[in-house]
């Protein structure tokens, strides 16, 4: 393989030429204590760090960048880092979602203006993945991809905890009168005990996962719990590697193929991974010039068995079970007559290489073909009258009884609104009710927050029910479950079918057939369509302002539409800096 002429590098335009320019760019260099044998003709490595003291999945990045820094030198590089935005999930409101855009121009920018030759882009918590992705596509350097990895398991009373799946059972169960305050407040203590992220197959480890599917990660380093002593000889070897890369000349663009991101999809179902590697995927996606779209994802989804046996799509395993039975180089092996093996990954090597020879160490985690968790995979598409452009659902994660189901619609238009009934003992409701939240989208939210997974009314609760359909323009969290339809498009703000819908309404759910429709009449819907206003806008200024003109809907993965490449065309703009 060629190596690449150090005169060649990106830091060479500003460090080597005889000008007054670079001799600014040298001096500052030299203002940092570096001398310039330590940085002319060096790969310069930038680590993109979205660590914060709020960001609890990266808590431990600080001691990370250590590691990474380490492995940069020894072979030769100079690492520098570079913070990036910490979308974090557990505090951003109304929700992270609004904001990784911000992250992925962030990244691109940041790229773009610094002399940097590659990137090591550490990220893990929900949108940081696709973020950082999405902005080091456009940029176009070298880039590889450090994930923070799964927690530790959750544990109270001698039970494993699962985040978020096991917060919202339990919950209910306090709804119902069913455990003490002294019992929630042990699950509140022991169900996240380490630095990482969420160990069950939420959209942290499905977009982790996704990653290392596309081929952007060292082999087998997404699932990785974040404090096993692997994770840091992995963010070394993340260091070393990226230099190799720079010489290499290894973009994005050799690696991100159409094949990869197929490849990406079909591993995301076989996980049960998360609804929001919907918005995601198709965002990344279209980043890279790659024309994937919902259909592609409900044809795969039919296809692919799931074979994950982890939470809370699988019954018994959480993330840390799922590395120890092998990881995910263990899944793509499991499932490799399904995969394109030939593509190239960021080791240089063909994803048939990264896995082969791969063992499964414990099949009830990682299930064969013959033996899957569903027959089908993570999730499926819907279309009809109430969601035209489409909408998911997680079939694994609901009570089977809902996959065909029809009920009254009742229609709430906030979430506030939703939640002072939902505890209303009184609320004329019964399991056939189809609950519905709408003015929750990409725009409505705004954001799209994670409002889909509607709590169960009280009622219902007391009743001994814990499932019924639910349907929102929202998302919902990885960790959830249940029989809710998510993402429906056009969203209810800009006037999409939902928000015709009125209380009292039938809706069915045709899980088999892929639809979704509300049985009234189209005479009856134009009659409220020529009723219905448009919404106030909820932005005058700043991020909000330029999100609302910008956002694309979730079908079309809510990127900015001027960030989104032409199919066929390479991503990003002329490198002018």
């Amino acid at each position: 393989m060629t190596r690449k002429d150090p005169r060649d590098f990106r830091s060479a335009r500003w460090f080597a030429p005889d000008d007054l320019r670079s001799f600014g760019h040298r001096s500052r260099m030299m203002q940092l204590g570096y001398a310039e044998e330590e940085f002319l003709g060096k790969p310069i490595i930038g680590i993109l760090s979205t660590w914060s003291e709020l960001n609890t999945c990266h808590a431990h990045f600080p001691e990370r960048v250590k590691d990474v820094k380490r492995g940069v030198e020894q072979v030769g590089g100079l690492p520098v880092e570079i913070p990036a935005l910490s979308v974090d999930e557990s505090f951003t409101k109304p929700t992270s979602m609004l904001y990784r855009n911000m992250l992925a121009m962030e990244t691109e920018e940041m790229i773009r203006s610094h002399p940097l030759d590659g990137v090591v882009l550490m990220g893990g918590c929900d949108k940081t993945t696709p973020g950082l992705v999405m902005g080091a596509i456009s940029a176009g350097v070298p880039m590889i991809y450090l994930p923070a990895g799964p927690m530790l398991r959750g544990n109270y009373a001698g039970k494993i905890l699962g985040s978020g799946s096991d917060a919202w059972k339990y919950w209910d169960e306090r709804r119902a009168g069913n455990i003490s305050d002294e019992e929630w407040l042990g699950v509140q203590g022991g169900i996240a005990r380490s630095a990482g992220t969420c160990m069950t197959m939420g959209t942290a480890a499905t977009m982790m996962g996704i990653a290392e599917a596309l081929g952007l990660t060292l082999p087998g380093a997404s699932s990785i719990p974040a404090v096993d002593s692997n994770h840091q000889r992995m963010a070394s070897a993340c260091g070393r590697r990226i230099v190799e890369m720079v010489f290499e000349d290894l973009t994005p663009d050799r690696v991100l193929t159409p094949a990869a991101f197929q490849n990406a999809a079909i591993v995301a179902m076989a996980t049960g991974c998360s609804t929001n590697a919907v918005v995601h995927l198709i965002a990344m996606a279209r980043r890279a010039g790659v024309d994937l779209g919902l259909d592609d994802l409900d044809r795969l989804g039919r296809e692919t068995p799931l074979v994950a046996n982890v939470r809370p799509a699988g019954s018994d395993y959480l993330m840390e079970d799922f590395y120890y039975a092998g990881g995910m180089r263990a899944l793509m092996g499991q499932i490799g007559t399904r995969l394109d093996l030939s593509v190239l990954t960021v080791t240089g090597r063909t994803l048939g290489e990264n896995i082969e020879g791969v063992k499964v160490f414990n099949d009830d985690v990682i299930r064969p073909l013959d033996n899957p968790v569903y027959h089908e995979g993570s999730l499926a598409v819907l279309r009809g009258n109430l969601c035209p452009d489409g909408a998911v659902i997680k079939p694994a994660a609901c009570d089977p009884k809902f996959r065909v189901h029809e009920g009254p619609a009742l229609v709430f238009d906030s979430y506030p609104e939703m939640k002072a009934a939902i505890d209303d003992e009184n609320l004329d409701v019964t399991q056939d009710t189809v609950l519905v939240l709408r003015n929750a989208g990409p725009l409505g939210g705004p954001g799209m927050p994670e409002w889909g997974m509607l709590p169960i009314p009280k009622a219902l609760i007391k009743q001994g029910h814990r499932d019924m359909l639910r349907i929102s323009d929202a998302r919902m969290s990885g960790t959830s479950y249940g029989a809710c339809v998510l993402h429906v498009a056009p969203e209810s703000y800009v006037g999409g079918p939902l928000a015709l819908l009125r209380t009292g309404d039938t809706i069915r759910l045709d899980l088999p057939k892929r639809r979704l429709d509300m049985l009234v009449d189209d005479t009856e819907l134009e009659r409220r369509r020529a009723a219905w206003k448009q919404p106030e806008p909820r932005f005058e200024r700043g991020w909000g302002w330029m999100f609302s003109r910008h956002v694309t809907q979730a079908d079309k993965g809510c990127d900015f539409d001027f960030l989104q490449s032409d199919f066929g065309r390479a991503a990003g703009e002329p490198d002018i800096y």
